[in-house]
């Protein structure tokens, strides 16, 4: 572990509180807050001193590999006066600095003076420990072990050379004072102070330097300053009981003098004292740590649920609970100047100091929002992009390298794989080095083949998370009709089984093998709305999740040969006849399914309507049915068998082709019998299409709009129900429930490491071919960090569309094994790992809540809810709102 105590001189010996400006003005001050503006607690920053019996100091240090350094100062004590006031000279010992870590016997009038992230640290370590062997029965016992401010003034004393602390019960409430005479007593003996602060020397500086101005010589002002005393069990309630007795006549009397006090000494920013002080009960206990909650400022759950993942990551708790402020780097232009980071530490602090009530982050909001505006305001966010850019904020504002050196990549063909990789790896090391590269962030393989020279480029890439893709395994089933373009066959449903959040791809992949597409053909998706074709689905890559079930879904089968063809769309119209006052009026309207047909020759009108007369062939009647005057229902009678209709067909086909007479004869008939027009979207009337004349369109056109003119007699001939009726893609039935399907969380690695071609806004530029190509590419776990987090890829997007997944995934808790996955394999490190934090989204895309599942030690898990914190059983913590999953490496023992 590093020396978090060492420092290079004692002016700054140990001050973890720091920040770029408090050291610009003396200790006193800071201590004294005699600036202080009555602003936001959030918002003040003073040094908070904590006296600690130096054997619990030295326990929990045990340890610290590194050696603890520090001022040892004797302590002579003047307490002939004890009614009133305790006289303390502190007086520097030539041998400070390190404590003999051989030595076994520590004196019990030994103390240690540590700063509030010192005190934290230890106090975790002590806790984790204690719990770790005696688990929830630690947790009582220290309930004993209180926290109790303690008020003295300190004072410099240059005849002496020496810190004077006076410790007044005139200062004090008088329990307070009373225990503190029981510590500081001359009759117990030597008396020794290590301060691991660094508080006492910088005061000794400070007023060194002030002295040096004041020409009367005369020593320094008192300042007031509150101390946390830790460590020193409570009395016995007997004791309690007449301490509290022989206070009832001194506590108006104290209380009244605090208040003359008042004005120039401001306690009120450090402490509120009340009567629960004097309860036989005592005073502030520690208990559980880092078990507070964190107020919502408004849609800021996406937040709060991030940051307690965070601060519960034991590498980044030691680690700001530390001297992180050494390593901020005020010259990264890519950085926030430290701002975030010295939020982000403070905002730890506070969730892990004990005791603590909810905090309001605001100051640390105030600070996102200002290097990140898109999370300004009260709107509600994405957890996992949030977290994405804490991540990359803290890593720039806490890297290490001041000045990133340029790297030239190289050429890396021909040589290993595991060579390249160690390249790569010191080359990104060289221009970044942080807490959260150390812990959060990997490296991962890159390989693209280039479809058409097979060039292969290999790249290995830095990562700071995995985002997984949930293989839909919620299914949907879907309706479609499917068309003939050669006039051999009528249309029919085809109902398939595809991926609820599937693709147009899996559709069409399905609804090819379902119909017997042949290799030559291919579909064409249209959906029908009022007679008309309302869009084509020609997007293999768009979300079936934009398909309503109550949509009309049809696809046509044309041949591939013919794609370069114009596409003409047919729509039938119909004369509807109405009375209105004994007056006929007639329209004409849309009825049943457009055609659709690729014509390669457009010189003449003729060759659309022989084109179209093709397509009409399956609908003709029987000649039975059209002698009989169609006298049949309207439904029924009209193909009782596909053999027979086959037949008729195939009759109907021979007879057109007979001879020339016959087509003549045709070509009379229809001219009566159908119309057809070319519509324009961008003119007002469609242009009748002459049968003798060219077609009037361009050479470049590459869809027509045909609308067609049925006469009655038309109508009658072909069976245009068939034309008329069509399914909806679903048809729910009722009480049906479909069970809900989990996939594990492994499934969701394999689909993120399986090759896949580049899409076609993300195309490759192969340096053979010399142009952007649709490489394929596959990615490989390659080296795995110590803090492996998982983002569950739930949301997606489209230009329509929004849409969450509610897989269920099953995710383990214990043993994530991924050596089957690594394609780089490491003996010296684990690829096993356990889960200890869950950031969890409830709700749909229009609204929603997150909250965070955090393991707090040896399979205690909490619910963190905002400001509310609850136990939870670990059973319970695997739902389908799990979204980013944090996991800690195991390491092999």
């Amino acid at each position: 572990m590093d020396d978090l105590f060492a420092s290079e001189d004692d002016d700054h010996l140990f001050d973890l509180d720091y920040n770029p400006y408090a050291r610009k003005r003396p200790l006193s001050s800071r201590l004294d807050r005699d600036e202080y503006d009555g602003a936001d607690d959030e918002e003040t920053n003073h040094e908070k001193l904590y006296l600690l019996p130096y054997s619990w100091w030295k326990e929990a240090q045990r340890s610290v590999a590194d050696q603890v350094r520090g001022i040892l100062y004797t302590v002579l004590s003047n307490d002939d006066n004890a009614d009133s006031e305790i006289l303390l000279d502190l007086r520097k010992e030539e041998s400070s600095g390190t404590r003999d870590k051989g030595e076994e016997r520590v004196s019990g009038r030994e103390y240690a003076l540590v700063n509030e992230a010192l005190w934290l640290r230890t106090l975790k370590w002590y806790y984790d420990f204690k719990t770790s062997e005696e688990d929830a029965r630690f947790v009582a016992e220290d309930q004993s072990q209180e926290v109790f401010p303690l008020r003295i003034r300190l004072s410099f004393s240059t005849e002496t050379n020496s810190l004077l602390v006076k410790i007044s019960l005139q200062d004090n409430m008088a329990d307070l004072y009373r225990r503190a005479c029981s510590i500081f007593s001359s009759q117990s003996g030597l008396l020794q102070i290590w301060d691991f602060s660094g508080q006492t020397s910088q005061f000794v500086m400070n007023e060194i330097i002030n002295l040096s101005h004041n020409f009367s010589g005369k020593s320094g002002k008192e300042i007031l300053l509150e101390l946390k005393v830790h460590g020193f069990f409570v009395s016995t309630n007997k004791a309690n009981e007449r301490l509290a007795e022989w206070s009832k006549t001194e506590n108006s009397f104290s209380k009244s003098r605090l208040k003359t006090n008042k004005s120039s000494d401001d306690l009120n920013s450090y402490l509120t004292l009340t009567d629960a002080s004097l309860s036989g009960s005592g005073y502030r206990g520690i208990g559980p740590l880092g078990l507070t909650g964190l107020q919502n400022l408004g849609n800021t759950c996406f937040m709060n649920s991030a940051i307690q993942c965070l601060v519960h990551t034991p590498q980044l708790v030691d680690y700001f609970l530390g001297d992180y402020q050494k390593d901020i780097n005020h010259e990264n232009p890519l950085g926030m100047n430290g701002e975030l980071a010295l939020a982000f530490g403070e905002l730890l602090r506070k969730l892990w100091s004990p005791g603590a009530m909810p905090v309001a982050p605001r100051m640390f909001k105030f600070k996102l929002a200002k290097f990140a505006p898109q999370f300004s305001g009260y709107n509600q966010h994405d957890s996992q992009e949030f977290l994405a850019f804490l991540l990359d904020g803290l890593h720039e504002d806490l890297n290490r390298v001041k000045c990133k050196p340029y790297i030239e990549s190289k050429d890396a063909e021909g040589h290993p794989d595991e060579e390249v990789a160690d390249e790569y790896w010191q080359n990104h090391l060289a221009r970044n080095d942080s807490i959260i590269v150390d812990t959060c962030q990997g490296q991962y393989r890159s390989i693209l083949v280039c479809p058409i020279c097979k060039k292969v480029s290999v790249t290995f890439d830095p990562f700071m998370y995995l985002t997984l893709p949930l293989p839909s395994t919620t299914m949907r089933t879907m309706t479609l009709t499917v068309f003939s373009t050669n006039g051999t066959m009528l249309p029919a449903p085809f109902t398939v089984t595809v991926p609820k959040y599937g693709r147009l791809k899996d559709l069409i992949d399905s609804l090819s093998m379902a119909c017997s597409l042949r290799n030559d053909e291919i579909l064409l998706v249209a959906e029908i709305y009022k007679n008309q074709i309302f869009r084509f689905l020609d997007e293999p890559s768009d979300s079936l999740a934009l398909i309503r079930d109550d949509d009309t879904l049809v696809a046509y089968r044309l041949p591939k040969v013919s794609e370069t063809y114009p596409l003409v769309v047919f729509s039938h119209q119909q004369l509807e006849r109405s009375y209105s006052f004994g007056i006929m009026a007639s329209n004409w309207k849309p009825f049943g399914v457009p055609l659709v047909a690729r014509i390669q020759d457009l010189s003449s009108g003729s060759e659309i309507r022989n084109q179209f007369l093709n397509l009409l062939c399956p609908f003709q009647m029987p000649v039975d049915d059209v002698i009989n005057d169609y006298d049949g229902d309207e439904m029924g009678n009209t193909v009782s068998e596909n053999s027979k209709m086959e037949d008729t067909v195939n009759s109907l086909v021979s007879d057109s082709d007979a001879g020339s007479d016959s087509g003549e004869e045709n070509d009379f008939l229809l001219k009566t019998d159908f119309k057809f027009y070319l519509v324009d979207k961008n003119k007002m009337e469609p242009v009748e299409i002459k049968m003798n004349e060219p077609v009037p369109v361009s050479s470049l056109t590459e869809n027509l709009d045909v609308s067609v003119h049925w006469a009655d007699k038309m109508t009658e001939k072909y069976d245009t129900c068939l034309l008329s009726s069509l399914p909806e893609v679903f048809k729910p039935q009722l009480f049906t429930r479909r069970p809900q399907e989990s996939i594990s969380l492994y499934k969701c690695l394999e689909g993120f490491l399986q090759e896949e071609p580049l899409g076609p806004d993300d195309m490759w530029f192969c340096p053979r071919c010399k142009k952007p190509q649709q490489a394929k590419k596959k990615l490989d776990l390659w080296r795995l960090p110590v803090i492996l987090v998982i983002h569950l890829k739930r949301f997606s997007y489209s230009r329509f569309f929004k849409n969450k997944l509610e897989t269920y995934v099953d995710f383990p808790i214990h043993d994530l094994n991924l050596s089957n996955y690594i394609s780089h394999i490491d003996g010296q490190s684990s690829n096993r790992y356990q889960l200890y934090a869950i950031s969890n989204h409830y709700g749909g895309m229009g609204g929603g809540h997150y909250t965070a599942f955090v393991d707090h030690g040896h399979g205690r898990w909490y619910e963190f809810d905002d400001d509310r914190v609850f136990s939870v059983r670990e059973d319970r913590i695997k739902t389908s709102a799990a979204y980013v999953l944090f996991y800690r490496r195991i390491w092999e023992v």
